[in-house]
């Protein structure tokens, strides 16, 4: 896969061209060329803890749009121990945008449903850019009452920046589909881990979002709305994007901190799109603590303390009234 970099990876992408082109010099002598890449191997590492550790929320948003960064088929081929993935929706046809069905994870059989974006761009229109349709949530609903019946815990992997706008999407229910995912969800007498793997986007992340667990990667957002959309409606201009994703607080660390998520999967420096193995090894070690800790409660209390985490989520205070 070709390495591509965002506008602030600049540094990054000019220290590992000077690696390459050392590397493939055959002139220069091979301990000063060791010696070299030594060097210019540490600048990287400095140079990516630097850039890292200073984002901005627009920034974290362009990172969690990476076209290199791992998608749900990625996680479930490196991750998992072997899956099957099942089509449609009993109702109207099958939805590319969500990828579902039933895997093996460390020997524990669990059901998976997840959006999947397309890397290049003929995959992408085919696959709508991960947003999904109706029958995409209702495909999802169809995987999640088997796993119910047969009491497999439900894995959801999150990445849309939201359910598809067109207007067929809205002629077959997008909202009534969305909404009835949600309510199934609630009551669902199953365990469900639910991580956001890049844009978690309106309805269409919620769609297949509300578990008993929410995981977020580090570098992943989550929010109603995209920052062109929020800078568009409340700016009536582009040029406040950045604003725009600083005020709605769709970072994991914000999220975390108003009690939204309940977890964040660690990144490699540099993000999941630079180091795969590493991105795996951490969501391989998120999902089987989580799901070991969900497997150890009882069904009914489950239920009751999902209910209860939902409920709890926003404060407000009642003023005084006045005279």
């Amino acid at each position: 896969m070709e390495k591509k970099y965002l506008p602030f990876e600049k540094p990054i992408e000019e220290i590992e061209r000077k690696i390459e082109e050392i590397e493939k010099n055959k002139k220069i002598d091979p301990i000063v060329k060791n010696t070299e890449i030594v060097k210019l191997k540490q600048l990287l590492i400095e140079k990516k803890k630097e850039i890292y550790s200073n984002l901005t929320p627009w920034q974290i948003v362009q990172i969690a749009r990476h076209p290199n960064r791992p998608h749900t088929l990625d996680y479930l081929d490196n991750i998992f121990d072997e899956y099957i993935e099942l089509h449609g929706d009993r109702a109207f046809k099958d939805d590319p945008a969500i990828v579902s069905g039933f895997g093996k994870f460390l020997g524990m059989t669990v059901a998976f449903v997840g959006h999947q974006k397309g890397r290049e761009t003929k995959e992408n229109i085919d696959r709508k850019f991960g947003m999904a349709h109706p029958e995409g949530y209702r495909k999802a609903l169809r995987i999640m009452k088997l796993a119910e019946k047969f009491t497999f815990p439900v894995v959801t992997f999150i990445d849309t920046p939201g359910a598809h706008p067109d207007i067929e999407a809205e002629e077959r229910g997008q909202a009534l589909s969305i909404a009835i995912n949600l309510l199934e969800m609630s009551l669902l007498r199953t365990p469900i881990l639910c991580i956001i793997i890049g844009e978690g986007g309106s309805g269409g992340a919620l769609g297949i979002g509300l578990g008993d667990r929410v995981l977020m990667q580090e570098f992943s957002i989550y929010s109603v709305i995209s920052p062109e959309g929020c800078a568009s409606i409340l700016w009536k201009s582009q040029n406040a994007v950045e604003e725009a994703a600083k005020a709605l607080k769709l970072t994991s660390r914000d999220l975390l901190e108003l009690g939204i998520i309940d977890e964040i999967i660690p990144e490699p420096l540099g993000g999941a799109h630079s180091d795969w193995e590493k991105t795996f090894e951490y969501m391989k070690s998120a999902i089987e603590k989580n799901l070991k800790e969900l497997k150890m409660i009882k069904i009914d209390e489950l239920i009751e303390l999902r209910y209860k985490k939902y409920r709890k989520i926003g404060v407000f205070k009642e003023g005084e009234e006045s005279e």
